[in-house]
């Protein structure tokens, strides 16, 4: 299957965890990708995992909370792509911790990060994207947005943002054809889930230590018998951003094993 033959991807958090595994599918599939991320370790690391793709790929050091430091990557990566036909903004952070005990900086932190950062990512992109062929892009939303999840209030706060800023894009840019879609990844091991992704910007510490883990437990998915690689998100992205996805804007797709029905 290849469909990403000829298709021009940039995809930020692309170090570590579900981004990296959205830049190997896309690989696979036969895509010209640019990876960005905090992280020169994390990016070597994808780079070492492309094996015989990796002269398809091209990586480049990107803060999506800083303006200055989108804008630089994004001319980076349109330019040695040619253009631009789908962005994927998959990098973010997750803070767990009691609300009266977070800091006014550690919530803008997330919003900073989750949601200006995708804000400034699609900024910069979409003059390039207007010009691509088949655009798409795909934020990363997640089932906290729609869904009670304790100690994540900022992060709830961030990610249904970016649900809502989805819809708000696929309306504003639907005749000129570009498509914005998101996924609600939940119930994935990644290095956001676990704490051991190399990227800053796709990881998040544990839970407070006197956590009531018979609120966090109940979200445990029904399929299988425990939490899905980030493979599986990748997959779903991958279709989104295709051919395949073409009548598909405006929404979100939540991919969770069951962990809400």
């Amino acid at each position: 299957m290849n469909r990403y033959e000829g298709r021009r991807a940039l995809v930020t958090g692309g170090g570590s965890g579900i981004g990296q595994a959205t830049v190997l599918r896309m690989l696979a599939e036969g895509g010209r990708v640019v990876a960005a991320d905090v992280s020169d370790t994390g990016l070597a690391d994808t780079v070492a995992k492309a094996g015989a793709a990796a002269d398809r790929l091209h990586t480049v050091i990107v803060n999506i909370s800083e303006e200055a430091s989108v804008r630089a990557g994004v001319a980076d990566a349109i330019a040695w792509l040619g253009g631009l036909d789908v962005l994927v903004n998959a990098a973010g952070i997750l803070r767990s911790s009691h609300t009266h005990e977070t800091s006014l900086d550690s919530f803008e932190q997330v919003l900073r990060v989750n949601l200006v950062g995708t804000f400034l990512m699609i900024r910069e992109t979409i003059p390039a994207l207007l010009e691509g062929t088949g655009s798409a892009v795909v934020n990363f939303s997640s089932t906290s947005a729609t869904f009670a999840h304790p100690y994540m209030s900022a992060y709830a706060a961030s990610k249904g943002g970016v649900q809502s800023m989805t819809h708000a894009l696929a309306a504003e840019y639907a005749k000129q054809g570009i498509r914005f879609t998101a996924v609600q990844p939940g119930s994935i091991s990644s290095g956001m889930t676990d704490g051991t992704g190399e990227s800053k910007q796709s990881q998040g510490p544990g839970l407070p230590e006197d956590a009531d883990m018979m609120l966090f437990m109940k979200l445990q998915p029904a399929l299988g018998e425990g939490f899905a690689g980030p493979e599986t998100v990748a997959s779903v992205v991958a279709m989104l951003a295709s051919e395949d996805g073409k009548f598909i804007t405006g929404t979100e797709v939540r991919i969770d094993g069951g962990t809400h029905f």
